[in-house]
């Protein structure tokens, strides 16, 4: 196996490692929610005017099944749409007081395993952390395009 595809199967594997440690404690914590429910959540608190478009564009998803996925969050009363004064076309997403519980969950829920894990971090040095953010940039910039091509692709079918 050479190095690039030492890389690729490093990242997967502390991926799944990650998932499975966090798994039991995430879903004890919000029983009763999807994941992609919850990262639906946080991306509604922390980008102002969260919309349809931005939700699908952030999460790689279709309109139609962000559509979905907002319609069954309203339906649970954890967020509500908006439209501005100014632009009554367009519909927005913030969260309702119960939809903030649920982020507030789950953002203390990734504290406590940034907690367990700061022991690893603390070993790092600026120099290896930029070195690793420099490769992660360059290397989702190179998919972002991937993606734009496939979409490209896609659309000349």
């Amino acid at each position: 196996m050479n190095k690039e595809e030492q890389v690729i199967m490093g990242f997967r594997d502390l991926y799944n490692k990650i998932v499975w440690l966090n798994k039991d404690k995430m879903e004890e914590s919000l029983k009763g929610f999807k994941s992609s429910e919850v990262h639906c959540i946080e991306y509604i608190e922390k980008n102002v005017d969260s919309n349809v478009t931005k939700l699908a564009e952030h999460f790689y998803m279709t309109r139609g099944a962000i559509s979905k996925l907002t319609k069954k969050l309203i339906k649970k009363g954890l967020i509500e749409s908006y439209q501005k004064s100014d632009n009554k076309k367009e519909i927005y997403f913030r969260l309702t007081e119960q939809g903030k519980v649920i982020y507030k969950i789950h953002e203390d829920l990734h504290k406590e395993f940034q907690e367990r894990d700061k022991v690893v971090f603390d070993q790092i040095t600026e120099e290896q952390f930029d070195s690793m953010l420099s490769f992660v940039e360059k290397y989702s910039k190179h998919l972002d395009q991937e993606i734009k091509k496939m979409d490209i692709d896609n659309k000349s079918e």
